[in-house]
């Protein structure tokens, strides 16, 4: 089968709680390893999306409404559901890994990080369909 899950991939997570949010593979385990033998990925998605901006709002209210909340977590393969979108993920691939998920202090880490290129990357304007609400 092709691998289609690989790193970069917008998937939407399907179940636990997170489910129907959109998220990013930072890395995936097609074999999966030692602890967890099942096909698997590390995540990095949006728990909650920023909020609807008008031009008559102030800049302090903007900068509010404007927040991303991330999420880093493994998510099994068969909780996934694929995208046609893909992100570039150079500054999330070097903060997120196996090992920084296992520790609380350094997970935090990499939500900060994970954080601040949303953050980056939603106040640029780019990647405009990953940063709304999935409705249905």
């Amino acid at each position: 089968m092709a691998k289609f899950l690989r790193g970069g991939k917008v998937v939407i997570v399907l179940q636990g709680r997170y489910a129907g949010k959109k998220a990013v593979i930072v890395k995936s385990f097609d074999e999966g390893t030692n602890e967890r033998p099942y096909p698997h990925a590390i995540v990095a998605g949006i728990e909650t999306y920023p909020l609807k901006v008008t031009k008559s709002m102030n800049k302090k209210k903007v900068a509010a409404r404007s927040h991303v909340k991330p999420f880093v977590k493994v998510v099994n393969y068969s909780h996934l559901m694929p995208t046609r979108y893909s992100l570039e993920l150079e500054e999330i691939k070097g903060a997120v890994s196996s090992e920084t998920l296992k520790e609380p202090s350094q997970r935090l880490a990499a939500k900060k990080a994970v954080r601040a290129s949303f953050q980056k990357r939603y106040l640029a304007g780019k990647n405009k369909w990953f940063f709304t609400k999935l409705r249905f």
